[in-house]
């Protein structure tokens, strides 16, 4: 009984964190796009990253269900066929969308529990590079991406870290579905590598525990094989380096992340994740990151972070409560470590213990 009692405290635990990352990402995103001040009342709109986001985490799981199952499987590969859904619930391109992945019509398409999300329909923002991508999906990939060094092929990546060190690999070639510049799919893995570390720290909560982090994650990236130039490693140093010595400096903060690409998204998310490290101040960690000049990618990678290290429970109730994917999201980020944990639709010769996962999160 005490091994059980452990192996579920072990499981809340890393559900938490899960859970605050997914929703820091989602609040961030938000709180972002409204320049930091929100509507005293109401629902929360997501924004488009978040959206992206959730297709991510879904990708992800189908992609485990299909390599429990099929004994194969390219990740990134199950993950744009993610966000195609995404697409062709947004209308992008809908008769290439389903010429590609239901080309007889032989089968319900598009499938899973998230296709069936009222909220995943309706625009909530711009991605140019991801659709433009997209709609080029009958040239098949890498014939599809675009040039761009656009912040989404960082945030909507960020749900990667979930997947440990073997899967933080995925980040890049999932960046590279769309955006073809190499800084953009670099920043990507970084990010997902340092968030992978905000997950794991030892000592979840703390205000130690963020700075910790980011600070074994930057020093592990070249060892771990996370693509990194000196100079994209000695600008993440820098960022940690001013969050310790002048933390919440407005000038810092537009210098770090002056513009919507990726690389700035991730300088801009750990200087603002690393100024205001204590759990306490989450709410205002937000508020400062959403008054980049791309506040709005900034504060979600910010709000990841913070999430990772602290947990679900540190998230502003009274925000949380009102936005439009918290339980979307919060659903996603407990079937991942579900799946990630033990499997619910079984392998190939274990039995499914939950006989309607396979339906939720088809393996292809």
């Amino acid at each position: 009984m005490p091994h059980a009692k452990d192996a579920q405290r072990s499981l809340f635990a890393r559900q938490s964190r899960v859970r605050g990352l997914m929703l820091g990402l989602a609040l961030g995103d938000t709180l972002g796009a409204a320049r930091g001040t929100l509507p005293a009342t109401g629902p929360l709109s997501a924004g488009v990253s978040t959206q992206l986001a959730c297709f991510t985490a879904e990708g992800i799981i189908r992609a485990q269900v299909r390599g429990n199952h099929k004994g194969i499987c390219y990740a990134p590969g199950v993950v744009l066929h993610a966000y195609s859904r995404w697409a062709y619930l947004q209308g992008i391109a809908p008769e290439k969308m389903r010429q590609r992945w239901n080309p007889y019509g032989s089968k319900g398409w598009p499938d899973g529990w998230l296709a069936g999300v009222p909220a995943l329909a309706q625009r909530r923002g711009s991605a140019p590079a991801t659709v433009t991508a997209l709609s080029r999906i009958e040239q098949g990939e890498p014939d599809m991406t675009t040039p761009s060094r656009g912040c989404h092929a960082l945030t909507r990546a960020l749900p990667v870290a979930v997947t440990g060190p073997v899967g933080v690999g995925q980040a890049a070639p999932l960046a590279a579905l769309t955006h073809g510049d190499k800084a953009a799919q670099n920043a990507t893995a970084q990010a997902a590598f340092l968030a992978h570390h905000c997950l794991s720290h030892p000592a979840p909560g703390s205000a130690e525990a963020v700075r910790e982090a980011l600070h074994a994650g930057l020093a592990a990236l070249p060892v771990k094989g996370v693509p990194v130039t000196e100079q994209e490693q000695g600008r993440l140093a820098e960022a940690l380096r001013c969050a310790a010595a002048e933390p919440a400096r407005p000038g810092h903060l537009m210098r770090l992340a002056p513009d919507p690409t990726a690389p700035a998204a991730l300088l801009g998310g750990v200087y603002a994740a690393a100024s205001f490290p204590a759990r306490a101040d989450l709410r205002a960690a937000l508020a400062f990151a959403a008054a980049a000049p791309d506040g709005d990618s900034v504060a979600c990678v910010t709000g990841a972070l913070l999430g990772a290290v602290h947990g679900v429970e540190a998230l502003p109730a009274d925000l949380i409560s009102r936005h439009e994917l918290a339980w979307v999201l919060d659903t996603l980020a407990r079937d991942m470590t579900l799946e990630l944990d033990d499997s619910p639709s079984g392998m190939e010769h274990v039995e499914a213990w939950d006989p309607h996962w396979w339906d939720r999160y088809p393996g292809w």
